[in-house]
């Protein structure tokens, strides 16, 4: 179907709005009038601009407090009407957004509502427009959309028709099975936004944190269904009242919509996008920095050994058990030092992962190869990490593996160091829900709820995703507020034996832990019961402790080194969790540990 999006969800002037919704692909926009006021573009100049992007302009809103009013009232509203028809007869737009009204002036008269709406059509239709009336959830008499649909009804005009909007059916709870009762031809026009559960008034949740269908909370698809069931044949627009879109660049929030209307289309049967490829592990996470040799002493110190290097890059291969971990000295040199900048993720088809990526707006990036290289197809997620999809490594096949070579040198005693138990990656400020939306869509990741965890300076914001067996772990996370430099710490979470053996032969090795307070052993003693001498031990080595109904976690973290640091982690039976618990812990005392070192 046509797809299209209100410019309020957008950031920037309306030429960068526009442009950045054409870029996207889509394939028309609403025309907020907001947007159209600040513009220094007439009418005129807005519908060229928009006919030069190959964008129809598919609505023009809103009309706000027209109907059951008293005559006088209203014969004022008709002024101002004809005004704003002729004004969309220069747009080129032929549909109108009618809200129900929230004027104290407004009188709880259905009858005199449709006659009032009747008549505001036979204005309408004199210019060639279409009234698509809504109502609003807060609406002062009319805020259900049933109820809406009835004014409709009774109008019976053809001119005069409803518009449906996802926002204001289920913020409410309405059950939006009646909606296949209303006639296709009379649904003029469909809106569509998500939104996260909130308990708080209904209009400051409309105006703040809807977001894009998939990022939040309502059943958009099911509500899209009876829309179709209905008949409607009309465009699939998105109109999202999110501050942080607003305040975000405009075309990488324009492709994260258009990627959430082809997932939607896609979950209602409307789009085949080749299915998605669910990786099966984590190949390899690649290190970028300026300086090798921190990075070098903090991999020796874990236990990790050098076994290979690229045969044509400056990139080593370190490896332990199943982690491995590439550090690239080449030109990408980051000013904030040491940064996770690429993951390889085991596939099953590399090429379908590939494809299904392309399918959705992921940009595909470009690689410098010879021909001996292996093939990795990778693409870039919001935050710029690169992401490779990586055939399994065989002995017979050796994929990735073969574009190094091995190096001679004496194998370090290892600190029992099993694979990568999960990525923790924190997005740039205003990138969050496209984050999870990105990583669930694209890579077939299952989404977690949502954790705030207490900053010194604010809330962390946190979401896992996960492969169904956690064989693929990333925890995305946004900081407390935006860093005069963008920069947040990332880390790569290590799978050991055992966390106690794994700590001592790190420190033996020269290797410093975080330092945790007292105070959080003091309340572990208060929350759990521990063996003789067990409290004192991950005390005196750093290590934090959870427990629920599914088993044990006991983790610990290396200083930070540039923008990464590790994390060392012991699960025991099914503990599927990250310690989030004790991350408040764990931030105040990097906190701590950046202001006793100067970085």
């Amino acid at each position: 179907m046509r797809t299209s999006i209100a410019t309020v969800s957008l950031g920037g002037s309306l030429t960068e709005k526009l442009t950045a919704a054409a870029r996207a692909g889509f394939d028309g926009v609403e025309i907020f009038e907001n947007d159209l006021l600040a513009s220094p573009l007439t009418p005129e100049e807005i519908r060229a601009r928009c006919a030069d992007l190959g964008l129809t302009i598919d609505l023009y809103q809103p009309m706000r407090d027209i109907e059951a009013v008293t005559e006088a009232e209203f014969a004022r509203n008709l002024r101002r009407a004809r005004h704003k028809f002729e004004l969309m007869r220069r747009l080129g737009t032929d549909t109108v957004l009618v809200c129900s009204s929230v004027s104290p002036l407004a009188e709880d008269d259905d009858a005199l509502a449709a006659a009032q709406l009747s008549q505001l059509a036979d204005l309408a239709q004199e210019f060639g427009v279409r009234v698509a009336y809504e109502a609003l959830a807060w609406g002062r008499h009319v805020s259900t959309y049933d109820h809406a649909w009835r004014i409709v009804e009774t109008a019976g005009h053809p001119a005069l028709g409803t518009c449906l909007d996802s926002f204001h059916i289920l913020s409410r709870g309405s059950d939006p099975k009646g909606i296949a009762d209303i006639p296709g031809e009379k649904i003029f026009f469909l809106q569509l936004a998500d939104a996260p559960p909130l308990a708080m008034d209904v209009l400051q949740w409309s105006r703040h944190y809807r977001c894009f269908p998939g990022q939040g909370g309502f059943d958009v698809a099911g509500l899209l269904r009876h829309v179709l069931s209905a008949g409607y044949d009309g465009p699939l627009s998105l109109e999202v009242f999110n501050d942080v879109f607003r305040q975000a660049d405009a075309g990488p929030t324009a492709i994260d919509a258009h990627r959430s209307l082809l997932v939607l289309q896609e979950t209602v049967g409307l789009a085949r996008p080749p299915a998605p490829v669910v990786p099966t592990g984590i190949a390899f996470a690649e290190l970028v920095t300026p300086d090798a040799e921190p990075v070098s002493a903090l991999l020796g110190a874990l236990g990790f050994a050098r076994p290979a290097r690229h045969r044509g890059k400056p990139v080593d291969l370190w490896e332990q058990g199943e982690a491995r971990i590439l550090v690239n000295t080449g030109p990408a040199v980051r000013r904030d030092g040491t940064a996770l900048a690429a993951i390889g993720l085991e596939s099953p088809d590399p090429e379908g992962a590939a494809r299904r990526a392309e399918a959705l707006l992921a940009p595909v990036l470009p690689r410098r190869r010879t021909p001996q290289d292996a093939r990795l197809d990778a693409v870039a997620a919001p935050d710029g990490t690169e992401l490779f999809f990586c055939a399994p490594t065989t002995p017979q096949h050796p994929g990735w593996r073969a574009d190094f070579a091995d190096t001679p040198g004496r194998l370090p005693p290892g600190t029992g160091v099993l694979r990568i138990d999960h990525l923790a990656l924190t997005q740039p400020w205003h990138q969050f829900d496209e984050a999870a939306l990105f990583h669930r869509s694209v890579l077939g990741l299952h989404a977690q709820e949502s954790v705030d965890v207490a900053d010194p300076y604010g809330l962390l914001r946190s979401r896992a995703v996960t492969t169904p067996d956690g064989s693929v772990r990333i925890a995305l996370s946004v900081g407390p507020a935006p860093t005069e430099d963008g920069a947040h710490a990332q880390h790569i979470a290590l799978a050991v034996e055992d966390v106690v053996a794994a700590v001592r032969r790190f420190r033996e090795a020269g290797g410093r832990m975080l330092r945790i307070p007292a105070n959080h052993y003091d309340d572990l003693a208060a929350r759990f019961d521990f063996a003789e001498g067990e409290l004192e031990t991950y005390q005196d080595l750093g290590i934090l402790y959870d427990r629920d109904a599914g088993g044990e976690f006991r983790h610990c973290y290396t200083r930070t080194v540039g923008r990464v640091f590790f994390e060392l982690v012991q699960r025991d039976g099914d503990y599927r969790g990250y310690g989030a618990p004790n991350a408040p812990v764990r931030l105040a005392a990097q906190h701590t540990a950046k202001r006793l070192t100067g970085g």
